[in-house]
C-alpha cells in the first residue's frame, strides 16, 4: 500500500490550495481516511477525517475553512481557504486500509503548506 500527497505550496495569507491523498495497492476498503499536520509547535494535529463509525469531522481551528471530501474510494481531498500561518505545517494523509491479506495504518510523506506574506 503507497499513500502520496500532492499540493503543498507556499501561498499568502487568505489564500487557497487543494491538497489531494491517493491511496495505491491490493485495496478491498478504506475504513478511515484523513489528515493530520505537524509542526514545530504542535505534535499531531487532526485536520479532518471521513470515517465509517464517525462520518466527517474536523479540527476545531479549521471548522468553516476547510473541506474534506472523497473524491474516488482511494482518493481525499481537503480544500483549504482562508489561510493563516497558523496553517503552516506538514499536512500527511492518513489511511486505515483493508487489503486482500490484512489491514493496517498507513501514512503518506506529506506535502509541505507554508502560509506566509
Amino acid at each position: 500500500v503507497q499513500v502520496v500527497e500532492d499540493g503543498g505550496n507556499l501561498v499568502q495569507p487568505g489564500g487557497s490550495l487543494r491538497l489531494t491523498c491517493v491511496v495505491s495497492g491490493m485495496i478491498v476498503a478504506i475504513d478511515d481516511f484523513g489528515w493530520y499536520r505537524h509542526a514545530p509547535r504542535i505534535q499531531s494535529q487532526l485536520v479532518a477525517r471521513i470515517s465509517a463509525p464517525y462520518g466527517t469531522e474536523y479540527g476545531d481551528s479549521v471548522k468553516g475553512r476547510f473541506t474534506v471530501s472523497r473524491e474516488s474510494e482511494n482518493t481525499l481531498v481537503l480544500e483549504m481557504h482562508n489561510l493563516q500561518p497558523k496553517d503552516s505545517a506538514i499536512y500527511l494523509c492518513n489511511a486505515v486500509v483493508v487489503t486482500t491479506s490484512s489491514s493496517g495504518t498507513y501514512w503518506g510523506q506529506g506535502t509541505q503548506v507554508t502560509v506566509s506574506s
